[in-house]
């Protein structure tokens, strides 16, 4: 298994993850929002075809300290506009499912992420989890909801 960063010659049309809000962005948006340099996305792919099994769409965002887990805001200034990464989009297809391959996605943001920050500052990877089983698949990973009144938010 190989990840890319999503070109055009990736078989988007062919990716459903059960998720028409994720479908459409793979298929209709990411290469844009790459192309104005909003976002990258990375794909997994079998390193022999275009198939697409499963990707994971990464953007620069800025965060507040209040958003930041508070067991970690003291060592930060009381500013605005933390500099982070989010984790805007994750999917893997219907039929590849419960083989590891969201967790070697998250992997891979996890890295890119760790690999910003020491280049240029960043203080981590936060997502916005669309439902309770994405927040429960990022807890088991470590990620904290980082405001009690944002339950959706790590």
């Amino acid at each position: 298994m190989e990840i890319q960063l999503l070109t055009k010659d990736h078989d988007r049309n062919g990716f459903d993850c059960g998720n028409s809000d994720l479908n459409n962005f793979l298929k209709k948006t990411a290469r844009q929002a790459a192309d104005k340099n909003l976002s990258r996305t990375f794909v997994l792919t079998d390193g022999k075809t275009n198939t697409i099994y499963g990707f994971v769409s990464i953007t620069p965002c800025s965060v507040n300290i209040e958003d930041v887990p508070e067991k970690q805001r003291k060592k930060y200034p009381p500013q605005h506009g933390l500099p982070a990464i989010r984790l805007a989009r994750l999917g893997v297809g219907l039929e590849h499912r419960r083989k590891g391959y969201g967790e070697l996605l998250l992997t891979e943001a996890m890295s890119i992420t760790a690999k910003i920050a020491e280049s240029v500052g960043g203080i981590g990877l936060f997502v916005d989890a669309k439902d309770d089983a994405a927040r429960s698949f990022y807890e088991k990973y470590g990620f904290l909801v980082t405001n009690p009144a944002k339950p959706m938010q790590l």
